[in-house]
C-alpha cells in the first residue's frame, strides 16, 4: 500500500512552487485539501493540476493565491480592478483578497473521482460548470446547503436513532 504524507501548505506550496519555476512548462500535481472549491472539487478526492501563469490571469481563473503570508489558497478570481484581485471558493459564501503578485500559479486541469485524465480548464466541461455556478452565486448557499447539509455527525446520529 502507497504511504500517503501530509505536510503543512506553508511547507509544501513553496517547494512546489521552486519545483514549477525550475522547468517553465512543467506542471504540478496536488491533493486538493478543503471545501472551499466544491461541490465541483471535493476534499481528499480531487487533484489540481498547476502551470505558472502565462500572463495575466483573468476573471474566472482558478488561481493558486497567496492571500497572506505564508497562507495559500486555491479559489477561483471573481473581480480584478487593477492590480487588486478578488477571489472566491466555489463553495465559499466569502471573498478573500489578494494582489495580481501574491498569484503563484494557475490550474489547468483538475483530475477527479480517481480519473487520470485531467477536465482541463480551457474544456468545455469546465467552462460550461464554471459559467453556470458563478451565475448561482446570490442562491449559492442554499444550493450548498442541499448539497452539502452542515449537519453535525453527532446529530445525524442522534436522528437517525430517533426513527
Amino acid at each position: 500500500m502507497d504511504k500517503v504524507m501530509y505536510f503543512p501548505n506553508d511547507v509544501f506550496i513553496p517547494f512546489v512552487l521552486e519545483e514549477l519555476k525550475q522547468v517553465p512548462d512543467k506542471t504540478a500535481v496536488i491533493n486538493l485539501r478543503g471545501n472551499s472549491m466544491r461541490p465541483f472539487l471535493k476534499n481528499e478526492r480531487d487533484k489540481a493540476v498547476l502551470a505558472l501563469p502565462k500572463g495575466p490571469c483573468l476573471k474566472g481563473d482558478a488561481v493558486l493565491a497567496e492571500v497572506s503570508p505564508k497562507h495559500f489558497v486555491l479559489h477561483r478570481i471573481v473581480n480584478i480592478d487593477g492590480d487588486k484581485i478578488t477571489l472566491r471558493g466555489d463553495g465559499n459564501l466569502g471573498d478573500e483578497h489578494c494582489l495580481a503578485s501574491d498569484i503563484r500559479a494557475k490550474a489547468v486541469g483538475f483530475l477527479r473521482k480517481g480519473r487520470t485524465t485531467p477536465d482541463l480548464t480551457t474544456g468545455r466541461k469546465w467552462r460550461l460548470y464554471s459559467w453556470f455556478w458563478t451565475r448561482l452565486y446570490p442562491i449559492r448557499r442554499y444550493l450548498l446547503f442541499a448539497l452539502h447539509p452542515h449537519i453535525p455527525q453527532s446529530l445525524k446520529k442522534h436522528l437517525h436513532h430517533e426513527d
